[in-house]
């Protein structure tokens, strides 16, 4: 890496999201440091060698040692997942930690919520994403850019790979209101655009997109997703209903069992909402012009999987 540009620090450097946003940051001239709580490794850091401070977003020693020195702290790191109390304590608290230790430096903060944050009464996740918002913008003022991606595919992820399953496998695909339009970034994108905004200044909120803005019909991604694979499944429309049914199956089973569900009720709210297309007065004044649109973003996603035996 050449540090020619300064120093940057990123928390969640090893999840799908913080491994590309480490290697555009190198790409962009920064030495890299970031928080882990063990040595880390990424199929997506050839060549790269960031410098690691062991701990986590309660650990403030470690999260003093993070900041120290750098002119800019990603703060990439959240719970997408679980319990309201859990996704306080990492989205909320942990944010809120991250803060204090970029307060006591020189640095500027980019906070990575989720477009989700837009609509706080949806959800748990989304409450504790713009709980997360607020309490480093009431302690750092006009020195943090909050940056809302989309929702974001690409290489690495997982959510996103159920879908390229079914569409791969599946006699058809579940498509949602036709009402509904759906913001998407690919990861390479989200990680160029976040970059981007490192010499940004003053207290702004930006939020992520590709060349679509207002976002895409959820039949278009279903039927996005299968081009790219060369099938031709059947869609079938979903009902709120149904949804909000398999929700309360999902609780049920997993209070049993005494775990967090993965389909809850928020999730079904954020699912069913009609609105994720981003505004223009959400983009940045400057934002990067994307490399990916949805057909080719999704061939190359699906080609990853493939060379990786996840597809």
């Amino acid at each position: 890496m050449n540090p020619a540009r300064g120093l940057a620090a990123v928390t969640g450097a090893t999840g799908f999201l913080g491994q590309h946003v480490v290697r555009a940051l190198a790409g962009a001239g920064f030495a890299v440091r970031i928080l882990a709580r063990r040595d880390p490794s990424s199929v997506f850091w050839s060549g790269l060698a960031p410098e690691v401070v062991h701990g986590d977003l309660a650990d403030r020693a470690a999260l003093a040692r993070l900041a120290q020195g750098a002119q800019v702290v990603v703060h990439v790191a959240g719970q997408i997942g679980g319990r309201r109390r859990d996704l306080d304590h990492v989205n909320i608290e942990g944010s809120r930690n991250v803060a204090a230790a970029v307060q006591a430096t020189s640095a500027r903060l980019l906070q990575i919520s989720s477009l989700a944050a837009r609509e706080p009464q949806l959800s748990a996740y989304a409450a504790s994403k713009r709980g997360g918002e607020e309490a480093v913008r009431t302690l750092l003022g006009d020195r943090v850019t909050v940056i809302r991606p989309p929702a974001v595919y690409g290489p690495g992820d997982r959510e996103t790979l159920r879908l390229f399953q079914l569409a791969a496998s599946g006699a058809f695909l579940p498509i949602l209101d036709p009402r509904a339009r759906t913001a998407l970034v690919h990861v390479e994108d989200a990680a160029r655009q976040i970059t981007a905004q490192v010499d940004s200044r003053g207290s702004n909120i930006i939020t992520l997109c590709d060349d679509r803005p207002e976002g895409y019909e959820w039949r278009e991604i279903m039927q996005t997703a299968a081009e790219a694979l060369g099938r031709r499944p059947r869609l079938v429309r979903i009902p709120p209903a149904a949804l909000y049914a398999m929700a309360s199956i999902d609780e049920f089973a997993n209070n049993w069992r005494r775990k967090a569900s993965a389909l809850t009720f928020g999730k079904v709210k954020e699912l069913t909402h009609l609105d994720w297309g981003v505004r223009p007065n959400e983009r940045a004044a400057d934002a990067l012009t994307p490399a990916y649109d949805l057909l080719s973003g999704f061939r190359q996603t699906i080609e990853w999987y493939r060379s990786q035996g996840w597809l």
